[in-house]
């Protein structure tokens, strides 16, 4: 008999018979009241689960990178969108899919950048100065000094000192900060440090910061949701934008 239909959707995530249901080979009624969710993302994205302080520190860096507030546009549009009557999924989905190069994407770029400096030391930085003289991950342009970074920093430097991680990956954000000082590393900085030092490969640091968010972006669909405005846009009704004709 030919396997070829069923092999399409071959899949090592998952196992889902009648009665059945495996998540990396473990039958979910063992998962359930056992670990925790940031546990259940790590079993899920590694194919095993962490000891309690690797998933310790992964969900610091989730719980920092929950909300930015209205300034942030992914948060805005979802807020927009609910008020257009579409359902909570929708507004955040709608969010999510701002979560772009610019807009989210600096934490995959800042491990990219962290890793050239580990393989490559601090010219890895001067390249990347000569491309685009912002830094992915330093930087803010709300923040002089991003409240996030230290507790994230601190953490990672109290795993090193335990042996849990290498702190290559610290150290190389701590160079990067030294060389293009006064600025200061950011929350996309913090969040690529604990990532790589996790061992996420780059795109899943902004697969990581998009379960993150979403939980803020969920929160303020449904804030909104319930303040009866009806087709929110981007600027209240009073004012108008300037015509540029």
């Amino acid at each position: 008999m030919s396997t070829e239909a069923a092999d399409w959707w071959g899949s090592a995530v998952s196992r889902i018979e009648p009665g059945r249901i495996e998540l990396r080979g473990r039958p979910v009624q063992e998962l359930i009241g056992q670990v925790s969710f940031t546990q259940m993302i790590w079993l899920m994205l590694r194919g095993e689960l962490p000891t309690a302080r690797q998933a310790a520190l992964l969900e610091a860096a989730l719980v920092a990178g929950v909300d930015h507030g209205p300034h942030a546009p992914s948060i805005a549009v979802a807020r927009m969108a609910i008020t257009c009557g579409v359902g909570l999924n929708n507004a955040v989905a709608t969010g999510v899919n701002l979560l772009g190069d610019v807009h989210g994407g600096a934490g995959e770029q800042c491990v990219r950048l962290l890793e050239e400096v580990v393989e490559e030391g601090d010219g890895a930085v001067a390249r990347w100065r000569a491309r685009d003289r912002y830094l992915p991950g330093f930087g803010h342009r709300f923040h002089s000094y991003d409240p996030r970074r230290d507790p994230l920093l601190n953490l990672v430097a109290e795993a090193r000192a335990d042996g849990l991680v290498s702190g290559h990956f610290l150290e190389a954000a701590l160079r990067v900060e030294r060389i293009i000082h006064p600025v200061p590393m950011n929350i996309d900085g913090a969040t690529a440090v604990v990532y790589a030092e996790l061992g996420f490969p780059a795109p899943l640091a902004r697969g990581l910061f998009v379960l993150s968010r979403s939980v803020g972006i969920l929160a303020h669909a449904w804030e909104e949701s319930g303040q009866g405005r009806r087709n929110k846009g981007p600027l209240p009704p009073s004012i108008q934008p300037t015509y540029l004709g």
